[in-house]
């Protein structure tokens, strides 16, 4: 009887982890020898070291991405009687900060090509109530910013990236979170940046909205027991910096591991049955997601599920066929997110993905009929 295979893995940090294993145990126990694990030495420099990466003056840690997100809308006073702009087909959290403090979220749907938001409808989306965009950079890929920040500019918008799938990615050469105002991020495990447990982090080139959000993410207080602002616990703690620290170096090597990876499985299911990214000139995903498309994307998923291959559906469910946006959004239609919904599907895609794993991966997509 012959052996059975292995499961591919959707993802493994295990082996991530491996290669950096007695530099983040160093890192930790440095940590706890110290004594300091809130608001410490290890959370100011990685700060500073990942606002360094993103080409921006200043950075800030905070508990996690939906928090960086919300505190920038707070940070730049936007709140009841507000409207931002938001994409149709994003994870639930960039939806979640605009409700949270109290503005209006207005979906606008993507480019069908690169699943980004598209310039065109975020222009027939802005009114008298407009505040803010809050461009994706989806699955990895940068947003096309640049007519983005023109209409922001001649209406006077601000422009939150949300970045937390694209730490690294380039957009006509400069990276993701120095393109708009500010920008907000996760360091969930599972991200190209991802810590040990929940994290997140805002940049920006405004020392003013860096001040702010560091009051909202510390109960509103600027000194102990002193609050001027009605804040939040949302804070990045000093063993996950020194964990972010470390991996932050690793970081560019981890994305360029990513990229070779995209460009073979783009290589070898030409010609398949499904549907490859399309990526533009001007762009340089950092490959979060590996997103195929196929008009019969759940038979494909049983399909490589029968081969030992575990891929992930990102997302099923468009936010605003939620149940938590049904009293607001259930009426809405938006057919890309919706169509995108029923046909994507993503591929393992990690650093320390082997080849003869991805092989399995592309011979099983070519041999479904």
């Amino acid at each position: 009887m012959l052996a059975k295979q292995a499961t591919v893995p959707f993802v493994d940090l295990t082996r991530q982890h491996g290669a950096i294993a007695n530099e983040i145990q160093t890192a930790v126990q440095d940590v706890i020898a110290s004594g300091w694990f809130i608001l410490g030495p290890q959370v100011e420099a990685f700060e500073h070291e990942f606002a360094r990466f993103c080409d921006t003056q200043y950075g800030v840690g905070v508990g996690n991405g939906l928090d960086a997100i919300f505190f920038l809308l707070k940070a730049y006073g936007i709140g009841p009687g507000d409207e931002v702009i938001v994409p149709s087909n994003t994870f639930i959290a960039t939806w979640l900060a605009v409700s949270q403090v109290g503005a209006t979220v207005i979906a606008v749907e993507p480019d069908s090509r690169t699943y980004n938001m598209c310039r065109e409808r975020v222009k027939e989306a802005i009114t008298s109530r407009t505040k803010c965009i809050i461009p994706v950079h989806l699955y990895g890929q940068p947003a096309d910013m640049g007519p983005i920040m023109d209409i922001a500019q001649q209406h006077g918008l601000i422009v939150i990236e949300d970045s937390a799938q694209a730490q690294g990615a380039l957009y006509k050469g400069r990276p993701t979170g120095s393109l708009g105002h500010a920008a907000a991020t996760s360091f969930y495990p599972g991200k190209n940046l991802g810590a040990l447990g929940d994290g997140g982090a805002i940049v920006t080139n405004d020392a003013k909205i860096a001040e702010k959000v560091r009051v909202l993410r510390n109960y509103g207080s600027t000194k102990k027991y002193h609050h001027i602002e009605q804040g939040q616990n949302s804070r990045l703690d000093e063993i996950q910096a020194a964990v972010l620290r470390v991996k932050l170096k690793m970081l560019p090597s981890w994305n360029d591991e990513r990229r070779n990876l995209a460009d073979r499985y783009t290589e070898h299911l030409k010609g398949s049955s499904v549907v490859t990214p399309f990526t533009p000139d001007w762009a340089s995903p950092v490959w979060h997601l590996y997103v195929i498309e196929s008009d019969r994307r759940d038979a494909l998923q049983a399909h490589l599920q029968a081969n030992g291959i575990q891929t992930v559906i990102h997302y099923p469910i468009p936010p605003h066929q939620q149940p938590c946006y049904s009293a607001s959004h259930a009426h809405l239609s938006f057919p890309l997110a919706e169509q995108q919904a029923q046909r994507i599907l993503s591929l393992p895609i990690f650093p320390g993905l082997r080849p003869d794993e991805q092989d399995r991966v592309i011979e099983a997509i070519r041999s479904f009929h």
